[in-house]
């Protein structure tokens, strides 16, 4: 049996089934019209369906909400979400909103909505879930919590004033970074400039190397200095160059001069490289270690889980220095080849002998056979004098190869058994009827 109230916190990532028991996606938000005289009436749900896409699921096309899980009639529009004037996301642009009781006794934060079900497939907000401003200055102490119907609050708008972001961070604090740009760029403008104001630096860092460059840009330009090169810091060399490299030179100059020297000299130097290059195409900061080092020392430097999988797949091995630009490059160790030999052996003595570096010159096009022939994941990349300076890795290869709008790009899907086109209604705002038909999404 469905609940007849839930909380709308509480449904973010749920999944979605079909009759037959088959997962269709997963709840990212719950969309709402504000009505004159009722509380807001739910229209539906925003569902995450494979390809990171968001469509569609009218609350009439669901059965049962409960135990963690969502049951729909199988029918759901595969069009990506677009919303509607009138139209608010609960998640997104309501749970941190401001509001005054209407008793005047104080204002308060949306914490979390109760939705509740009214009729047969028809569902409405029945309470808020509200916390007060906090008495004490500790920086420990929280406002006590209270719970309101609809009519007894009033929202507050206020021109100027930043909605709070945190309550929506809460519930996209399980996304991977890819996941999390997606769900930032399907908020409107000004929510997700807010939201990114929020992230932790190298939250952020991780957000924007996923995003297209004109949001990247977007966001950026809407940091101070001293924010916008502190995250620059966080990025990886090759991403945080691209990113620079959009920016008007007064201002990519003055954020290279506020970055940590290091990072900065990364960047500087990937930025003398044309884009459709291997210098302009790798990154910095391999794993490089001697020919000393052994099979033990390797897989230890591979096991950090902030190492990105790529890079961990093959270790680089020169003469000093070990950072790039190194000494003479010497070969590169697999990780598999690791494996198969006793800790204590010398990765000198494990070089991959048909593996050629690439020159920093060298084309994408040659890159990318390159790693297609070999079926490799990553390639070294070779100064003049043979010094190893980075790796072209295949997603970076893939990042190149792929239309500048790949990230918000859909092929259109090939329908499963169970899904057919459905036909959204179109909402009717400030009105107590039901919608009349409108467009499909």
């Amino acid at each position: 049996m469905s609940p007849t109230r839930v909380f709308v916190a509480r449904l973010a990532g749920c999944s979605v089934f079909d009759p037959a028991g088959d997962k269709v996606g997963r709840v990212r938000d719950v969309l709402v019209v504000y009505r004159s005289t009722q509380s807001p009436r739910v229209v539906g749900f925003i569902v995450e369906v494979p390809g990171r896409r968001r469509v569609f699921l009218s609350i009439g096309r669901i059965t049962s909400i409960g135990s963690g899980q969502i049951i729909t009639t199988g029918l759901i529009n595969l069009r990506r979400f677009e919303q509607r004037g009138g139209e608010v996301r609960v998640i997104a642009e309501m749970l941190g909103r401001k509001v005054t009781l209407a008793d005047g006794s104080s204002t308060a934060i949306i914490e979390d909505v109760a939705i509740e079900e009214t009729g047969p497939g028809e569902w409405a907000v029945s309470e808020l879930f509200l916390r007060r401003p906090k008495t004490s200055a500790s920086p420990f102490a929280k406002g006590q919590t209270t719970f309101a119907k609809w009519n007894d609050v009033r929202e507050n708008v206020t021109a100027g004033e930043a909605q709070s972001a945190s309550h929506l961070l809460a519930t996209y604090e399980d996304l991977l970074p890819a996941d999390l740009a997606n769900a930032l760029l399907d908020l409107p403008e000004q929510r997700m400039l807010e939201v990114a104001e929020e992230l932790s630096d190298e939250r952020l860092a991780d957000v924007l190397e996923e995003m297209p460059e004109s949001e990247q840009v977007g966001i950026l330009n809407k940091l101070d200095d001293d924010r916008a090169a502190t995250v620059l810091d966080q990025m990886q060399p090759d991403d945080a160059a691209d990113l620079i490299a959009q920016l008007d030179e007064e201002r990519g100059e003055a954020l290279l001069d506020l970055m940590q020297p290091e990072e900065a000299e990364d960047v500087r130097m990937l930025l003398l490289f044309a884009p459709d290059t291997a210098g302009g195409l790798m990154t910095t900061e391999p794993i490089i270690v001697s020919s000393d080092a052994t099979v033990a020392e390797g897989l230890a430097l591979i096991r950090r889980h902030e190492l990105a999988p790529a890079l961990g797949a093959a270790i680089c091995v020169t003469l000093p220095p070990y950072e790039s630009p190194t000494g003479r490059f010497l070969g590169m160790v697999h990780f598999q080849r690791m494996l198969r030999y006793p800790p204590g052996e010398r990765l000198g003595t494990l070089l991959d002998q048909q593996l050629e570096p690439v020159n920093a010159s060298a084309s994408a096009a040659e890159v990318a056979r390159i790693l297609a022939t070999y079926d490799l994941v990553s390639v070294p990349v070779v100064d003049d004098n043979h010094r190893l300076v980075g790796v072209v890795t295949i997603d970076d290869v893939l990042d190149y190869l792929l239309p500048d709008d790949w990230r918000s790009h859909d092929d259109e899907p090939t329908p499963a058994p169970f899904v057919a086109v459905e036909t959204r209604p179109q909402p009717i705002i400030q009105s107590g009827r039901r919608p009349a038909n409108g467009s499909s999404h």
